[in-house]
C-alpha cells in the first residue's frame, strides 16, 4: 500500500514540476494584458482591475519562485524529517 502511495505521491510532484512555468507565464500576461485593460476603465473602476492585474503577477513571481526553490525545499524538509 505505502509503495502505490509513494508512486501516486511521486506522479503529483513531477506533474506539478511540469505545470508551475506555464501557470507562472500564464499569470504573468494575463496581468499585463488586464493590467493595460484596465487603463481604458473609468476611474472608479481601474483601481479593481489593476489590484487584479498586480495580484496575477506577483502570483505569478511567487508560483515561479517556488517552482525554482522546489527541490532545496524538498532536500530541506527530507533532512529535517530524519
Amino acid at each position: 500500500m505505502a509503495i502505490g502511495l509513494e508512486t501516486t505521491a511521486t506522479n503529483i510532484a513531477t506533474f506539478l514540476t511540469e505545470i508551475a512555468p506555464v501557470i507562472s507565464v500564464i499569470l504573468v500576461v494575463l496581468g499585463g494584458i488586464v493590467y493595460g485593460l484596465a487603463q481604458t476603465q473609468p476611474p472608479e473602476t481601474r483601481g479593481k482591475w489593476q489590484t487584479a492585474a498586480v495580484s496575477m503577477m506577483i502570483g505569478g513571481v511567487i508560483v515561479a519562485a517556488i517552482a525554482g526553490a522546489a527541490t532545496l525545499i524538498q532536500q530541506t524538509s527530507a533532512g529535517l524529517l530524519k
